[in-house]
């Protein structure tokens, strides 16, 4: 099973009495730092939250200050659980269940494509340069040792270095 992520800002709060609501956790939580949202899914039946909650702090550190403190605590005479959050999960997708409507699927999938496209077009341009290199190399060495042979050719009709290559012979 793949591993969720773990949303570090965003509190899971289970075990809401009926009379709790997004401004009574606002103010529940509060204290540990400033909160971007509040949510209490509603039951579609009933229009009632279903006994849980997120709370979202703009600081991660004051997330963990609140989860520390509330996880255990009583609120409406109800105990607590606060974790971290998941993402929240929709059915669809490319990977079967997801964080997001299928049909946002479809702007990653031309992103990943024009990447792909774009890494196809690097690797190519890469190949040929590296052929081209080692063309070059190749030639540079040929030219080297064709040089190599004219300066042997050189030397067997250059009396002077004939008589050099003796005195460096006798030497060694």
């Amino acid at each position: 099973m793949a591993q969720q992520a773990v949303q570090k800002n965003t509190l899971y709060v289970g075990g809401l009495a009926e009379e709790v609501n997004e401004a009574i956790l606002h103010a529940a939580f509060i204290p540990f730092g400033d909160i971007k949202d509040v949510k209490t899914p509603l039951d579609q039946a009933t229009q009632k939250h279903r006994s849980f909650g997120f709370v979202t702090f703009l600081e991660k550190e004051d997330a963990a200050a609140a989860m520390d403190n509330m996880d255990g605590a009583e609120l409406y005479g109800r105990v607590l659980t606060v974790n971290y959050a998941l993402p929240e999960r929709i059915k669809g997708g490319e990977q079967g269940w997801a964080a997001q409507p299928i049909w946002a699927d479809a702007d990653t999938w031309f992103e990943r494509q024009q990447q792909e496209e774009e890494m196809q077009r690097i690797q190519a341009e890469n190949q040929a340069a590296m052929r081209a290199a080692e063309e070059l190399h190749r030639k540079k060495l040929a030219e080297e040792q064709q040089g190599e042979k004219e300066d042997e050719t050189e030397m067997k009709n250059d009396p002077m270095a004939r008589a050099e290559a003796g005195v460096l012979n006798q030497s060694n």
